[in-house]
């Protein structure tokens, strides 16, 4: 019984708090009640038990007389039909004033299935009509502007669908109509904007400022041209904060920025060439060298001079000096990446920004390139002329840190080209010669390293994401020379690869990994897994296989504890021997796994007729994934590739536990990276595996 009352208490207790009435009422004339809560005396201005069977007045007196029929109608059709009811109409306040409600209730039948009352439950919502009401009122004020603006007008969801826009909106894009716009444009990021970045950054600056101001960016029209726009925008918000829409205006100003870019052509570029000028050569520089210190590259700044060109400019007039100009601006054009810059100093001088450089064969054979496509025949009105050039060469970061310092020098080395007897090219300084020589020392000392045994492995860990434990190692070549600081394998792989010592490296590794494989089992007493990279020119090799198995025999590893990293550049040059190779190796019971997958070109098609069991990520996807964005949609892909073939998928180069947290949320079976511990020493590693 008590427990009764207080559930009775509580209903009582929660009604009252409730801002609205509950009640139970007749299906009769008078909407008669023989329940109400206390709400009614908030929403009517009665108490209830005024309403309370009809004492003092009646529901249906207090309903908006132009209200009563429909409401009357629709009730009683839901109730005969035994549906829940839902409408908003007007009522009568005991002050006089007319308020809205909303109702919501259903019908009540007795035992026998007879309709007998009606429950529900009443609530005011005048402030909420009202504010309806008011934005009818101003959008009525404010539609004649809105329709008749010569800026274009509009109103966007946050993902980019119109909402609402203005006929000056669809003018500016091309189209004959609102109905017309509305029905070609779904995706405003994809098929408005030129460049779909700039809408995200649109976004953003919303997101940010919570505005934005003279947003300049490229739109497509209807029949495909392509103007500029400027654009000042908002957030529109509710009471709660919650973002509804955006809304804005939009002008064309393709006129101005047609001017501008005009303008600006011309005083940055030559006229007679249309190669970039002396005016932004500094500038162009300055970017490549930021860009050189951003990736550990090297700049090359070659000063070019065509030989005795005076002599023939003199001689024949200007117009055929100007052509032989115009044909050797174009040669050097095609002989340069698009990262790399072609500018025209004046007279016959040029100056080309090579980029993205390592090695010395990188610059020795662009210079062979330039010097032989210049002194190809110029046919200029009918006369063949044959012209050469000297080009001088300094080279960023060695020969200067600024671009002044630099164009300086490899002017000065263009003059001992010419010195030199012209159509040649000369460094300013000796480096690259340094160069070759420490790699010709490096191949010497590695034939004397593999002899005194000099080698040592490192071994990074591999973690398993679902479990959190070490699955894993890679096995990872150190060079240390007698009584010399630890080398790098960045320094000596490539030599071993070009040379062919790579074979004899990759063989000592091979067989060591295998007894560290033995060594770490034994240690953990299970299978512990070691993996082994092997070069491109190893995997080339006719007799890896026969090699692999001897090491698997002399090493009596089981053949599960290890595991061949392939690169995915391999595919190059011959994919159905890669293939049959896979098949090889697999037979003998080892794992394989493609490495720095995503950065090849042919893996895609193939990788069905692989017998893998891992992909590993390369690290480009995964290093500054915080910053990257767009790497997220190539690490998904390649994850949910790898795990639709059945492989388990590895992540290289994981740095930060935000990192390490995305790569778990997509899926990733298997990370490696500083952020769990950089490559250590024999010992080390065993300490590990010991705790």
């Amino acid at each position: 019984m008590g427990l009764l009352q207080d559930r009775e208490r509580m209903l009582c207790t929660l009604m009252s708090n409730l801002k609205g009435m509950v009640y139970c009422c007749l299906l009769d004339a008078d909407w008669t009640m023989v329940f109400v809560s206390d709400g009614c005396l908030s929403l009517t201005g009665y108490s209830p038990e005024d309403l309370l069977f009809n004492q003092i007045v009646s529901y249906e007196k207090l309903t908006f007389p132009d209200d009563r029929l429909w409401v009357r109608e629709l009730i009683d059709n839901a109730a005969k039909s035994n549906q829940q009811f839902e409408l908003e109409y007007r009522i009568t306040h005991v002050n006089g004033e007319t308020r809205w409600v909303h109702e919501s209730g259903l019908p009540l039948f007795n035992e026998n299935y007879e309709l007998v009352a009606l429950e529900g439950f009443i609530q005011d919502i005048t402030t909420r009509k009202h504010s309806e009401q008011l934005a009818r009122d101003a959008e009525l004020r404010y539609r004649s502007i809105f329709e008749n603006a010569i800026e274009g007008i509009y109103q966007t969801t946050p993902n980019g669908q119109y909402l609402d826009f203005n006929p000056a909106l669809a003018r500016i894009y091309g189209y004959g109509s609102l109905q017309d716009l509305k029905n070609s444009i779904s995706d405003i990021q994809y098929q408005l904007y030129v460049d779909p970045n700039k809408r995200a950054e649109y976004v953003a600056l919303l997101k940010t400022l919570g505005k934005v101001q003279s947003f300049e960016a490229q739109v497509y029209q209807k029949n495909g041209d392509i103007i500029w726009i400027t654009e000042n925008a908002r957030e529109v918000r509710d009471q709660d904060g919650q973002l509804l829409f955006y809304e804005g205006t939009v002008e064309d100003i393709s006129e101005r920025k047609n001017y501008e870019q005009q303008i600006e052509y011309q005083a940055t570029h030559d006229s007679l060439t249309g190669l970039p000028n002396r005016t932004i050569l500094t500038d162009r520089l300055q970017q490549c060298m930021s860009f050189a210190d951003c990736h550990d590259h090297k700049v090359a700044v070659a000063f070019l001079d065509l030989d005795h060109f005076k002599l023939i400019n003199d001689s024949m007039g200007h117009h055929i000096g100007d052509g032989l100009l115009t044909v050797i601006a174009e040669r050097l054009s095609k002989c340069v990446r698009e990262s790399d810059s072609v500018v025209r100093l004046g007279g016959d001088e040029f100056v080309l920004l090579l980029t993205c450089l390592q090695k010395v064969e990188d610059i020795t054979q662009r210079m062979l390139r330039i010097l032989s496509a210049v002194a190809e025949p110029c046919i200029v009105d009918k006369l063949e002329f044959i012209v050469s050039c000297s080009i001088g060469i300094s080279v960023y970061p060695g020969d200067g840190s600024d671009a002044n310092t630099l164009l300086k020098h490899a002017d000065l080395a263009m003059y001992k080209a010419k010195q030199s007897g012209r159509n040649t090219f000369q460094l300013y300084t000796l480096e690259l010669n340094q160069a070759l020589k420490k790699r010709i020392e490096i191949e010497y000392s590695l034939r004397h390293a593999i002899e005194n045994e000099e080698f040592l492995l490192y071994f990074q860990p591999k973690i398993n994401l679902a479990t959190g434990k070490l699955c894993g190692a890679e096995a990872l070549i150190r060079w240390q020379p007698k009584d010399g600081p630890l080398i790098s394998p960045l320094s000596f792989i490539p030599v071993a690869e070009e040379t062919g010592q790579i074979e004899a490296l990759g063989r000592w590794v091979l067989g060591n990994a295998c007894r560290a494989a033995n060594q770490f089992s034994q240690l953990l007493g299970k299978p512990f897994s070691v993996a082994v990279n092997v070069s491109p020119r190893q995997f080339r090799h006719c007799d890896l296989v026969s090699t692999v198995e001897q090491v698997i025999k002399d090493t009596n590893v089981n053949p599960g504890c290890l595991e061949l990293e392939i690169t995915e550049s391999c595919l190059v040059h011959d994919t159905p021997a890669f293939i049959k190779t896979l098949h090889d190796l697999k037979s003998l019971g080892l794992t394989l796994a493609i490495d720095d997958f995503g950065t090849g070109y042919s893996s895609m098609a193939y990788l069905k007729d692989f017998p893998v069991d891992r992909l590993k990520i390369d690290k480009a996807f995964v290093g500054n994934l915080e910053n990257e964005p767009a790497n997220v949609a190539i690490l998904k892909a390649i994850i949910a590739l790898g795990h639709s073939f059945g492989l388990k998928v590895v992540a290289e180069g994981v740095e930060t536990a935000y990192q390490q947290a995305y790569l778990h949320g997509m899926g990733c079976d298997e990370l490696q990276g500083y952020y769990f511990s950089k490559p250590l020493p024999l010992a080390d590693f065993l300490l590990i595996l010991k705790k």
